[in-house]
């Protein structure tokens, strides 16, 4: 029986008759790999894409020959091959806010000992576009290129809060099949945070996604309708709630202000 396809696998628009199921789920294909998982095989790219295994087996073998794709004999699996690297060089040179908002991450992540990073909406998750560990040897083990929840963690919901009605019921009719039991507990969560967000301006993970992180995050709305958010964390026995609630959550917001002031959107409030 067919497998329900992961949260990240791109969906076939209803009635979309512009819609290319076969480009889709190449791109299903690539998705699946990250950076704590950079080898798959055939089997583990059918579950995690809820494809099957044949057509995983013709895609994977595509991608190989189109260099998207990596076949390491070794192991029998694949790697994202060479291919796949200068489409992501090109979408995040063409992001200028990530020059923007680097140094104001830089300066946070010194000041904070805590890890900062920007990030985007892919699907189910955000995507980090940008990132900056601190000095210290408990940083985070995250970099550009991860991808965490949306529903649990500060950057996705800072991102839920900032969405619109639209989107935000897109994301919770996506959301309620694949968390079952979890869905009220986690609904909940997503709501609190988008009211303390519109009073605060940034929304809290204590432990919500990894009981052993911490951490802040607020929405940067951007004046071509994009939003991204920004995240600041480390280890939970670094941020304790208190200081999380009086010190990086305030922080954060703050730069996620002048960021957006930056890049022409609403007035910076950050120092």
């Amino acid at each position: 029986m067919r497998k329900r396809r992961t949260a990240e696998a791109t969906e076939d628009p209803a009635g979309d008759r512009q819609f290319v199921a076969a480009i889709a789920r190449g791109f299903d294909i690539l998705h699946a790999f990250r950076a704590e998982d950079p080898i798959l095989g055939n089997q583990e790219l059918a579950e995690r894409t809820g494809l099957p295994r044949a057509t995983v087996s013709r895609l994977s073998h595509t991608l190989t020959r189109l260099g998207y794709l990596t076949y390491l004999p070794r192991y029998g699996k694949y790697q994202l091959g060479l291919g796949a690297v200068p489409l992501g060089q090109l979408a995040l040179a063409n992001m200028a806010i990530r020059r923007l908002a680097a140094p104001l991450m830089r300066r946070l992540a010194e000041e904070t000992d805590a890890s900062v990073s920007l990030g985007q909406r892919h699907g189910l998750s955000m995507l980090y576009v940008e990132h900056v560990s601190p000095r210290t040897a408990v940083a985070l083990q995250l970099e550009l290129g991860s991808r965490i929840p949306l529903a649990v963690t500060a950057m996705g919901r800072a991102y839920y809060a900032a969405a619109g009605e639209a989107e935000r019921a897109e994301i919770e009719a996506a959301l309620e099949p694949r968390l079952g039991a979890d869905w009220p507990r986690i609904r909940e969560g997503l709501h609190e945070a988008a009211a303390m967000h519109a009073a605060q301006g940034f929304a809290l993970s204590p432990g919500d996604w990894n009981a052993r992180v911490h951490a802040a995050g607020a929405a940067i709305p951007l004046p071509d309708g994009t939003i991204l958010a920004m995240n600041c964390g480390a280890p939970a026995f670094m941020l304790p709630p208190e200081r999380l609630l009086a010190e990086i959550g305030p922080r954060v917001a703050a730069v996620a202000r002048r960021v957006e002031s930056l890049a022409g959107g609403g007035s910076s409030r950050a120092d």
